[in-house]
Formats: C-alpha cells, structure tokens, sequence
C-alpha cells in the first residue's frame, strides 16, 4: 500500500520508508490536522472547495506502532474523527466516526484499530482525530492516515477452502 504523507494524521514516515508513531500519554488530537481547502500558489485567499467528503473510496485506518505499556491494560482509548472550523479542534467539532471504547490490552504492535470506510457527510475546514483516553497512560505510538485502498489480509483456517 502506498501511503500518501498528505493524508498522515498521525505518525510520520522517513524516506526509508520506516514509519514512526504518534505518541500518546493522555487525550489529545492528532499532530497532523488535515485542511480540507485548497491553496493556489500565489494566491492570498483560499479557494473553496467541496468538503462534503467520503463515499466509497476513502478510508481511515488506526494502527498502533508501539503497544501500550502492561499497566495500561484496563484503561480505554476512543478514536474519534473530527472536523472543525479551526485547526485545534476546539471550536465546536463535528464527530464523524467514534471507534469506541479500546481496551488498553488490545493495543498490540501492529494492531489495526480502526478500518473504516469514511461516512459521508458536511465536514468543516480541518480535518483530524481526537484520542480520548480514560486515564493517563504510559505512552503507545499510533499511526493514522487516509487512503483510497486498504490492506486485508485474511488468514483462513488450515483446510479452509472456497468455492468458485
């Protein structure tokens, strides 16, 4: 999969292709926050354009890159994806998914929290994720971005076998 680094809402990766997580402790938005209005160069003023994204080609997938310390384990993390008028989230946001309570035990390296399908819907000008933990944790890292494809490895049982 080809990770697009305009569309990273958390973590980076380096030219290596090595990927680095966001580290989270306690709530907090996403480091990237994305803005859905396009500047031309040159130009002082934006240029609006359609922020009534989603549909069927764009998803949002949650991994976590480095697993959450054994102390951790019943405390919770909520995914939320957010938009808002300003790029801090704090205006008055519109949530547009919520992943739900996650446990702290399920927050393995390599683990994919969320892979969802982006609703349809008004989005405002900045687009991002909030985490929302239910106390402080020690720190895990996330990765966060958006994509038109997603990765779907399913493992079938030994002697699984379809029919065509």
């Amino acid at each position: 999969m080809i990770l697009d680094l305009q569309t990273m809402l958390s973590g980076t990766v380096a030219a290596d292709g090595t990927k680095t997580g966001q580290a989270i402790t306690a709530t907090a938005i996403s480091e990237n926050v994305i803005d859905l209005r396009n500047y031309r160069t040159g130009v002082t003023t934006p240029v609006l354009v359609d922020e009534g994204i989603g549909g069927d080609n764009l998803y949002l997938v949650v991994q976590c890159s480095v697993a959450a310390a054994g102390g951790d384990a019943a405390k919770t993390l909520t995914i939320t994806l957010d938009s808002d008028s300003t790029a801090d989230l704090a205006t008055s946001a519109t949530t547009h998914f919520s992943s739900g309570a996650i446990l702290g035990s399920a927050l393995t390296a390599g683990a994919t929290v969320v892979r969802t399908r982006l609703p349809s819907g008004s989005y405002e000008r900045y687009l991002g994720l909030t985490y929302t933990v239910s106390a402080g944790f020690t720190s895990f890292k996330m990765l966060a971005y958006l994509t038109p494809n997603i990765d779907r490895n399913v493992i079938y049982p030994v002697g699984y076998s379809i029919d065509v």
